[in-house]
């Protein structure tokens, strides 16, 4: 039997010497002090991503089985027009029959 081998790195992807250079370079832009914090906020906005992902997946789900009593339909509810209202006859003028 032959054994294969895994490369010990994968062509195209950085090495540690590429990522200490990332990570130096990190610390100049962001400084050390806002590197967690901009890890942090990555990660939660990954996490708000997978969820809604996971939403949109159940209820596509749900549509190919045909169980649509189980979708929000409040989920309009929230929506809030910030356009204003004006009417498309604006007419300030009003007329009058010559006599």
């Amino acid at each position: 039997m032959v054994a294969e081998i895994a490369p010990l790195f994968i062509p195209g992807a950085p090495g540690g010497p590429e990522l200490l250079i990332i990570l130096f370079i990190a610390i100049l832009l962001f400084g050390a002090n806002k590197i967690p914090k901009l890890a942090r906020s990555t990660g939660e906005a990954m996490g708000e991503f997978q969820k809604g992902r996971e939403k949109v997946e159940t209820e596509l789900e749900e549509m190919r089985d045909g169980d649509f009593d189980d979708l929000d339909e409040d989920d309009d509810d929230d929506f809030v027009d910030t356009e204003p209202v004006t009417s498309e006859n604006d007419d300030t003028e009003t007329e009058t029959e010559p006599n």
